[in-house]
């Protein structure tokens, strides 16, 4: 039962110190995520840090897309006491003015030479300067930050998504450098989207499936965090095998007046022939009392994130997964010329999206935004007939 920093302010929710969490669930996690773009497809970065209460773990992630290289940074180490610490390695997020401004750093100087929590040596397997990617960037809200309906889900009997979220579209500032080159980041077309997210999803070390074996599993997912130069619009559609509706958010969200709600959004893909791969989509927004209206999304620059980040392919890193009682600093680089790195590229994508309205209502002048796109199609369907 150590204290932490966090016991000294009166927010407790339960009858426990600040670092234990309600339930002992092992999949209990705590995570930012950000993504940056020039809202072309130039290049997208993304960026994950998450803590895991139950599994005593905190790790973070940055993966870069540029041209025809997939380029990732990976940190965990010990969670200790302290969950106001949101240092991993060369990694650490600082909350400047709460749900408005955000600061996210990748060090170049690499870890601490004192190691995770300045009791011990260093013991990462790479200076950080061989990965090629830093960056010192802050994030400012172009919205007020959203809270997302709750995501819960329950596949044979085990309760595998309970879970929270707020999303935020906004602005970035400051620098990014790859490969010794610095890229200046400014508001002015360097755009994005960022969310946090706790409570329960698989993470860490496989455990035992048991009777999960009987579930061919389906993840049926869109998320669009859509910004424009003067409002965003927040979208969501997951459905299980059947096409039924698990979760769904429409809603249209302007800097300083009240959410306007879009009704139940319609999701209209067209895939690459023979794959799963979304060319182009149309979303249809019914605003109840509203015009309808249509935006048609294009994924320009695709990063498929589960590559080498810890969300799921990798056996050896994955969220969660505890590597050591030492700091850990890995690099990982793919050329999607290569035909043995282009075959990795599979599971959910998040890519940069165009956004442009095509008829009804038109609420600005300016009628393409930009945005993230992320979508995975997986297992069966009934938009995909056998």
């Amino acid at each position: 039962m150590t204290l932490s920093p966090l016991d000294d302010y009166p927010i407790h929710q339960a009858p426990e110190v600040m670092r234990h969490v309600t339930t002992s669930d092992r999949n209990f996690y705590d995570r930012y995520y950000f993504n940056v773009h020039p809202c072309s497809d130039e290049m997208m970065m993304i960026i994950g840090i998450g803590q895991y209460p139950n599994l005593g773990v905190m790790d973070a992630f940055a993966v870069v897309r540029r041209g025809p290289v997939h380029k990732v940074v990976r940190a965990s180490r010990e969670l200790g006491a302290d969950r106001m610490d949101t240092t991993v390695g060369p990694f650490r997020v600082e909350v400047l003015e709460g749900l408005k401004r955000l600061r996210v750093v990748l060090d170049e100087n690499g870890p601490n030479e004192n190691g995770p929590n300045g009791n011990g040596p260093d013991t990462s397997e790479h200076n950080l300067s061989e990965h090629g990617l830093s960056f010192d960037l802050v994030w400012e809200g172009a919205i007020p930050a959203t809270l997302e309906p709750p995501h819960y889900l329950r596949w044979q009997e085990r309760v595998v998504f309970d879970s929270r979220r707020l999303a935020q579209t906004g602005r970035w500032t400051g620098t990014i450098t790859i490969d010794g080159e610095t890229i200046e980041v400014t508001p002015d077309h360097w755009w994005g989207s960022r969310d946090r997210s706790w409570g329960i999803r698989p993470v860490g070390e496989p455990e035992p499936p048991g009777i999960q074996v009987k579930n061919a599993g389906t993840f049926y997912w869109l998320y669009t965090p859509m910004q424009f130069e003067d409002h965003s619009i927040l979208c969501i559609v997951q459905e299980d095998e059947n096409g039924r509706r698990i979760l769904e958010e429409a809603t249209r969200v302007w800097p300083d007046r009240e959410p306007e709600f879009l009704g139940r959004p319609e999701y209209l893909p067209v895939y690459a022939e023979g794959t799963r791969d979304v060319v182009t989509a149309t979303l249809r927004f019914a605003p109840p009392g509203g015009e309808p209206f249509e935006i048609r999304a294009t994924p320009i620059l695709p990063v498929h994130l589960m590559v080498g980040t810890g969300y799921g392919l990798e056996p050896d890193w994955k969220h969660g997964m505890y590597q050591g009682p030492d700091l850990k600093v890995q690099g990982v680089t793919y050329d999607i010329r290569k035909p043995d790195d282009a075959a990795r590229m599979w599971g959910i994508v998040d890519a940069v999206g165009r956004y442009e309205y095509l008829n009804g209502a038109q609420p600005t002048a300016v009628t393409t935004g930009y945005g993230l796109y992320e979508y995975w199609a997986l297992g069966p369907h009934p938009s995909f007939p056998e």
